[in-house]
């Protein structure tokens, strides 16, 4: 896969509507975050990163991605009081929640809105 459209033909049938769905909202509220297939996702808005060790490479800010159980939209990045995924749990819906990734199942149970904020923080990176 070469591109984020390849990416999306490639989700199977019963998840495409839900994976287009948020790789618009994305590119609609954060169209200077380009989308690129890494680490076999769409992430959009690469930048550089180091760890605490020392260790440094390239993360996208924003990733889009579907698993065998879920689906998953990661914010990878944080703000003077957290990860956002992190922070803004409660107000995302129905979905799991970790440090900066959110796992879904259907598209409804997610808060498109909260979503489309925190990408909108996300892209001020």
């Amino acid at each position: 896969m070469k591109t984020a459209e390849d990416y999306l033909e490639w989700v199977p049938e019963k998840r495409r509507d839900a994976m287009r769905a948020l790789h618009e909202l994305i590119r609609r509220t954060a169209p200077d975050l380009e989308p690129v297939i890494v680490y076999g996702m769409i992430g959009y808005g690469m930048r550089p990163y180091e760890t605490k060790s020392g260790s440094s490479g390239e993360w996208p800010l924003v990733a889009l991605a579907n698993q065998k159980a879920h689906m998953s939209l990661y914010l990878c990045c944080d703000g003077p009081d957290g990860y956002l995924a992190e922070k803004a749990a409660a107000r995302l819906g129905k979905v799991s929640v970790g440090k900066s990734c959110v796992r879904f199942t259907k598209l409804e149970n997610l808060n498109l809105d909260v979503v489309e904020e925190l990408v909108i923080e996300a892209a001020k990176e």
